[in-house]
């Protein structure tokens, strides 16, 4: 291979690079931006469940995870406890800390952006992330799904509080199923991915069904959990023996 062969290798690798990044980052904004307008929901059932708008706001910019929010504002609006309706809520956050640790070697941060780039590591950002044949668009990716998320999620977050609370009753008009409805929205990708998530959510639907007549809001949704627990062992005790490192 000539100098020139190989300089023309090099271009042709860097435009390759380059545009698999501005890909990501198309990417990021497509799924920032939609998703990130489930946030008028979020707003919306925040206050029927009983926050102000300025709750429902804060709660979004620290938070930023729709799932654990929409959790809390059912239980809220359900009449369970604060620390019911945080401990569930903690509970289903707490995939994000897994997504975490497969995005740490990935993206590459160090020190204090640790801090920022741990509060926005979510559902989507790592789906964004993790779909780009390398690393440069999976960090172009993971950052334009982030900040464009985090904007709308936030401003229509602030939309929705602020239409429902001046409906003045938003539960006259039936916008108290805005929250489970959401909540149902974000899960049905995992519903239809498999058999084993199907039955995982049988099996959560029945335990939560039984319990809530006996224990208050909030307590069956983390007792479903026990579900998936049940769900991780089974799928563990399928794999093939070589997946497992036997043999």
């Amino acid at each position: 291979m000539t100098a020139s062969d190989g300089t023309a290798a090099g271009d042709a690798e860097r435009d390759a690079g380059s545009a698999a990044a501005r890909s990501a980052v198309r990417d990021g904004l497509g799924v920032g931006i939609s998703v990130g307008l489930s946030g008028l929901a979020f707003g919306a059932a925040a206050v029927t469940a009983g926050m102000s708008v300025a709750q429902a706001c804060v709660l979004s910019l620290l938070a930023f995870t729709g799932a654990s929010q929409f959790a809390l504002a059912g239980v809220l609006g359900g009449g369970g406890s604060l620390v019911a309706g945080t401990l569930g809520a903690v509970l289903l956050g707490a995939r994000n800390g897994l997504y975490g640790l497969r995005l740490a070697g990935l993206l590459g941060v160090r020190g204090r952006r640790r801090l920022l780039t741990a509060h926005v590591v979510i559902d989507e950002t790592t789906a964004v992330a993790t779909a780009q044949p390398d690393p440069r668009s999976a960090r172009a990716g993971f950052w334009a799904t982030a900040f464009s998320l985090y904007a709308v999620w936030n401003l229509s977050t602030l939309g929705g509080a602020l239409g429902a609370a001046r409906i003045g009753d938003p539960e006259a008009f039936g916008m108290d199923v805005l929250g489970p409805a959401a909540f149902l929205a974000l899960l049905w990708p995992r519903l239809t991915s498999g058999r084993a998530e199907a039955r995982v959510a049988v099996a959560a639907i029945v335990v939560a069904v039984a319990a809530t007549p006996l224990l208050p809001p909030g307590v069956p949704v983390m007792l479903a959990a026990v579900a998936a627990l049940a769900g991780m062992v089974r799928t563990a005790g399928t794999r093939p023996a070589a997946e497992r490192g036997e043999g």
